[in-house]
């Protein structure tokens, strides 16, 4: 009876220790990936800033400039790009709409961002763009992949429309989690002008063909949850400057927008809440669970072997060490 248990509880502990490395290195890049009808909002402020008058063409300064980002997962799209490109793809609509502070529309750039689901690499796509201009995205934007390493990463900046390297900075603590730190910083380039300007008739165009380009630099600034890959905060300390032209005095420049852009503190407090309780599902598929496993079937595999070691032992029913001796014949009398 001891025996038969021993070889039924072998049996589960070889099953369990199996099933530790299967469900981190298989089931867990397979399980782990983000929803293509995810929705999310963002609220960033930058307070004081520096914000051109366009009537004028004169910066001024502001108590406040509001940038509102929403991401929204098109489904309809993924599931048609899923077709042909034979993997789970994510796509969002992204608009970042910035507001002064009157709450009047400054500019409004839509973007199209196509990645896979599961390692958040750039899909490319029909629709892929920024502000309308087709684009063909190298590395990540908006969300670093699950269990992000400490190394730096390419990413894409929408304003330049290239990509180049955010570099890891080291761990720091942020709200009670243990984050990554990572910098970039695009130097003064050349970007096209928003499609759409606050101005009511003044296209990009217009601004263009009067010799006025707008220039942009950026120092970016994130703090990553290692383990689901999701920025708890992020940060820009942000200049942008139309130059030349006749549509500006002398044909100088002037600051169509400075200022260090933070996300507001309510938003903070609930990116902190959503990430926490997303990183406990990643922690039960590469932590929990596989360590669970392992130290089961190493609990199985010592009862086991306990089990068979006390079917051996002599004294021990029903093995050959307790039979009862059979008597010895008696010796026969001498004629």
């Amino acid at each position: 009876m001891r025996r038969t248990a021993s070889l039924v509880l072998l049996a589960f502990a070889v099953f369990f220790t199996a099933l530790s490395p299967l469900m981190r290195w298989y089931a867990f890049p397979r399980l782990a990936k983000v929803p293509p009808g995810q929705y999310q909002n963002m609220v960033l402020e930058a307070k004081p800033a520096t914000l051109i008058n366009y009537r004028t063409m004169k910066a001024e300064q502001v108590p406040k400039v509001t940038i509102v980002q929403t991401l929204k997962g098109n489904v309809a799209a993924s599931d048609r790009i899923e077709k042909t490109a034979g993997r789970d793809v994510v796509v969002w609509d992204a608009l970042s709409y910035v507001a002064g502070p009157d709450g009047a529309m400054v500019s409004e750039v839509p973007e199209r961002y196509i990645f896979d689901a599961h390692s958040q690499e750039p899909v490319h796509a029909t629709g892929e763009m920024v502000d309308g201009d087709p684009v063909r995205r190298e590395g990540i934007e908006y969300k670093w992949p699950f269990l992000t390493e400490k190394r730096d990463y390419t990413y894409f900046d929408a304003q330049t429309r290239t990509s180049a390297p955010i570099h890891y900075k080291g761990t720091r603590t942020f709200r009670g989690l243990e984050v990554y730190y990572f910098e970039q910083t695009i130097p003064w380039t050349r970007v096209p002008l928003p499609s759409k300007l606050p101005v009511e008739g003044v296209m990009p165009e217009s601004v263009e063909k009067a010799g006025t380009t707008r220039w942009y630099t950026t120092k970016r600034m994130f703090w990553v949850d290692p383990v689901t890959g999701a920025p708890v905060n992020g940060q820009e300390i942000h200049r942008e400057e139309l130059r030349g032209g006749y549509l500006l005095p002398g044909g100088g420049k002037v600051t169509a927008f400075a200022g260090h852009v933070k996300m507001r503190d309510d938003y903070v407090d609930s990116t902190v809440a959503l990430v926490a309780s997303q990183r406990r599902l990643v922690l039960l598929l590469t932590g929990y669970l596989p360590w669970g496993f392992l130290v089961l079937g190493a609990a199985l595999l010592s009862l086991s072997l306990y089990l068979e070691g006390r079917s051996r032992r002599p004294g021990a029913g029903g093995g050959v060490a307790g039979r009862v001796p059979a008597t010895p014949p008696r010796p026969r009398p001498a004629v």
